[in-house]
């Protein structure tokens, strides 16, 4: 049985089912270009439309993204981004918003250097809601998962368009809060799904869980959303908003300005995507 607490995420799901919609999630590397920066973009994302944030921790490995995640990584990183400052970030923000949940997502390399119960109490008591580890599958739930939901914490499992009826009850056993469908193989931020396949994937998938779906991989406008979050739970943008960040940057890599009004402004014009998605 799961210690896991849900609450953020079973309200914010269960106020999107109220409203017809789906819901959008944000992905992106905390500090980057810098601390400041990226506060300021956390900060904002809400107002701009977002019902759930993803935050990245810095990696300087991370094998499963693509080249905008990775260069975000070594732009935070550069600048100083520890994992200490991730969860000194989340605490700065639950300051301000108690509301909405919070999933750090990352390898499990940096928990493991930082101690994994260290990393579980103080993420817990900065405010995260759950933890997204791409590099720790079920065989390894001793590791972390386990440890996480006995804190409180909910353990947010992937699943793949590879991951068959077999290998779901596996993938889901220890999962909470929602799952994150990644809706085609490879590398973040290089490829998209059809429609038709994220809808016949979801629906396999509710075959095995009652948990929220979340849909990402290639959903960059507010198209693709509506779309996917017309099926879905939710659809998840990471890669196209670390993009908009890379093009806030000068010649020297350090933000424009109007870094943060840019993303933040793309963000709204995916969260418009949503607004009447009559998402499931």
């Amino acid at each position: 049985m799961s210690a896991a607490d849900s609450g953020r995420f079973s309200r914010r799901f269960a106020a999107l089912k109220a409203a017809g919609r789906g819901g959008l999630i944000t992905f992106i590397t905390a500090g980057d270009p810098d601390y400041e920066s990226s506060k300021q973009i956390v900060f904002g994302l809400p107002e701009a439309g977002a019902d759930v944030i993803e935050l990245g921790m810095p990696f300087s490995d991370p094998m499963a993204d693509g080249p905008s995640v990775q260069a975000a990584s070594l732009r935070a990183l550069a600048a100083g981004m520890k994992l200490a400052r991730v969860l000194e970030m989340v605490r700065e923000f639950r300051a301000r918003d108690d509301d909405t949940p919070i999933v750090l997502m990352g390898y499990y390399n940096p928990i493991y250097s930082y101690g994994v119960d260290r990393f579980l109490a103080e993420a817990r008591e900065s405010g995260v809601d759950g933890l997204i580890v791409v590099d720790l599958p079920p065989e390894e739930d001793q590791e972390l998962c386990l440890p996480a939901l006995k804190a409180g914490l909910n353990f947010i499992r992937l699943a793949t368009p590879t991951t068959d009826d077999q290998r779901l009850p596996t993938v889901l056993s220890n999962t909470s809060g929602f799952v994150y469908y990644v809706s085609v193989m490879g590398i973040t931020g290089t490829k998209s799904a059809t429609e038709g396949a994220v809808k016949a994937a979801v629906e396999r998938l509710r075959r095995h869980t009652d948990l929220p779906i979340g849909v990402g991989f290639g959903i960059k406008t507010p198209e693709n959303v509506r779309a996917v979050a017309s099926v879905a739970n939710a659809a998840v943008v990471g890669s196209a908003i670390i993009d908009r960040i890379a093009g806030g940057l000068d010649g020297n890599g350090r933000p424009k300005p109007d870094l943060a009004a840019g993303v933040l402004g793309y963000v709204r014009e995916l969260a418009a995507g949503v607004r009447g998605s009559g998402g499931k």
